[in-house]
């Protein structure tokens, strides 16, 4: 059985550890910069298509209106749940996820 095939057998019940990736940001004090978001999404994709692949298993958007002085401001953040049959040792080397 090769990595796909692997990866397309995984069910619910077989997720033992869940990895929360957030792309976007709600609070208009400190907005998301462009650079900061490619990196949220370089962290999905790699959950995604790394060994071992990760498969979404729930999904949370948030939406917030802001008032700022005569502007309102919309902004989203999506929360990317994503179910691994076991931990990604690439996970716990790196700091920064």
């Amino acid at each position: 059985m090769n990595r796909q095939d692997n990866n397309k057998s995984l069910s619910l019940g077989d997720v033992t550890y869940v990895k929360r990736v957030h792309v976007g940001s709600i609070n208009p004090n400190s907005p998301v910069s462009e650079e900061q978001q490619e990196k949220q999404m370089e962290l999905l994709n790699r959950c995604l298509n790394d060994y071992p692949r990760g498969r979404i298993i729930g999904k949370d958007v948030t939406t917030g209106l802001f008032q700022v002085g005569d502007h309102q401001i919309s902004m989203q953040r999506i929360t990317y749940h994503v179910g691994f049959s076991r931990k990604p040792i690439w996970l716990t080397d790196n700091k920064i996820f």
